[in-house]
């Protein structure tokens, strides 16, 4: 995999973003081509961006997750809040707020613990199981399908915009 993605910008509640990619699509092979996907993606994170994880159990999200943050900075250990709902990390150049919303069945207990200051918030949000929430996400959030490819640790990521 050759990760070359050249970033386009675009405008969303007033604020330039730019988390998305030319390429729709991006397979890779190995754990070594996911953290470098977790790098680039990075690069490109900046304070209120929302990046969707959407995948079957065990296609990766955390570890995306993980990946991500750790190009961030983030130094404490980065796992699924499958049970918390968040986690906060704010040791890397921006906070992150990891949501695991896959216990989560009534939208009133994100909004008991403060979903939308998070969303709007100044660090970046990256929610695992995001479809089961999409009508709660606002336009211009980044939204990363993962699925499986045929070896272990082959993935496909597709990229989009979850429009207005």
């Amino acid at each position: 995999m050759h990760l070359t993605l050249t970033q386009v910008y675009y405008t969303t509640n007033k604020k330039k973003m730019h988390s998305i990619f030319e390429r729709k699509n991006i397979y890779v092979k190995s754990e070594e081509e996911t953290r470098a996907l977790g790098r680039e993606l990075a690069e490109g994170l900046k304070a209120g961006d929302i990046v969707a994880l959407i995948g079957d159990l065990g296609t990766g999200k955390t570890a995306l997750t993980r990946y991500i943050a750790e190009a961030l900075g983030v130094k404490e250990p980065v796992t699924s809040p499958t049970f918390t709902i968040v986690r906060e990390h704010k040791d890397g150049r921006l906070p992150l707020y990891h949501f695991d919303v896959y216990r989560v069945y009534d939208p009133d207990e994100l909004y008991e613990i403060g979903f939308e200051e998070y969303l709007f918030g100044g660090g970046v949000c990256i929610i695992e199981w995001a479809d089961l929430i999409e009508d709660l996400l606002p336009a211009g959030t980044l939204i990363i399908n993962i699925k499986r490819g045929e070896g272990e640790t082959e993935r496909e990521y597709s990229f989009a915009i979850k429009e207005g």
